[in-house]
């Protein structure tokens, strides 16, 4: 069971219903808010930044040049 130490559920930790932002979660995935839905990014994190650019890469690469 997951500890509530970081409000994780607090309404102004997500931005736009969806996109989890809590600087002071260390953590770089947490559970979605409904949890069956797996996991997200926390994007007070920088390294989910570099995360989402490599994807971005990826599927440009895929689809560009390839």
């Amino acid at each position: 069971m997951m500890k509530e130490d970081f409000k994780h559920d607090h309404e102004s930790n997500w931005k736009l219903y969806f996109l989890y932002f809590n600087s002071s979660d260390k953590r770089l995935f947490v559970p979605k808010r409904i949890k069956l839905l797996g996991w997200t990014l926390n994007f007070a994190h920088p390294a989910s930044y570099f995360i989402m650019t490599l994807i971005f890469a990826f599927i440009y690469y895929k689809i560009y040049l390839a």
